[in-house]
């Protein structure tokens, strides 16, 4: 499974840095300055959860359970969740995309609470 996380990982890290880069270069001046931010906050957090999903798989080599595999897939569904949303919302300008964010944002936050509780 740790392997599966990192490959996950590296994938979702790779994505994020080549929709920066679209983002910051293909998009300015098409997105309004609003939406522009919009998604760029998807790709901040997308970026912090990609490392995320590698260190959980780096700590699945020293800890094994349920809660570390549960972080992963919660770190996983959140990148999609959040940040797809984020981009769905700045690309499309449909607003009711928003209403799925923060369920990504609670998927994030099981995420870490499942490596707190793995941590104690």
């Amino acid at each position: 499974m740790d392997k599966t996380f990192l490959l996950i990982g590296a994938v979702a890290g790779f994505l994020a840095v080549a929709l920066g880069a679209f983002g910051a270069h293909g998009l300015r001046g098409r997105l309004s300055p609003e939406m522009l931010v919009v998604f760029e906050t998807g790709v901040r957090y997308h970026v912090y959860h990609a490392l995320a999903v590698v260190l959980v798989a780096l700590i699945m080599g020293r800890m094994d359970g349920w809660l570390i595999q549960t972080a992963g897939w919660a770190f996983t569904l959140g990148i999609l969740l959040f940040s797809g949303s984020l981009y769905a919302l700045a690309l499309t300008g449909v607003t009711t995309l928003g209403a799925i964010t923060p369920l990504g944002g609670v998927a994030f936050l099981i995420g870490w609470a499942c490596l707190i509780v793995a941590a104690i």
